[in-house]
């Protein structure tokens, strides 16, 4: 896994207000931490640093930025300092497929 930017080629989904909330606590708390997201390639992707911002880019969506300067799709996070992020969903279903499984027996 290697640190980058999120996709601005999917659309952004909307983030429940409660994901919101828990960036925010981090933000005032100062702490660092990993954070586990989905990257431009689709790919689990990690970075590491401290939180110091959320922001709105107009027209890309809302990002967290780490004091390494990465910034992140909030939309995308999987993980946000081991806590649930609003991707985690899409992470499980994406983690519960079989390779394997083509429908052929």
């Amino acid at each position: 896994m290697h640190s980058s930017a999120t996709s601005r080629q999917s659309a952004y989904l909307p983030v429940p207000w409660e994901y919101k909330e828990v960036i925010d606590e981090e933000i005032t708390r100062q702490r660092s931490g990993k954070v586990f997201f989905f990257n431009l390639a689709g790919e689990v992707d990690e970075a590491a640093g401290r939180l110091i911002e959320r922001f709105d880019e107009k027209q890309e969506g809302e990002f967290i930025r780490l004091d390494t300067g990465v910034r992140i799709r909030i939309d995308r996070i999987i993980t946000l300092f081991g806590k649930i992020g609003a991707a985690y969903g899409e992470y499980e279903a994406y983690a519960n497929v079989c390779a394997d499984c083509k429908g052929d027996e």
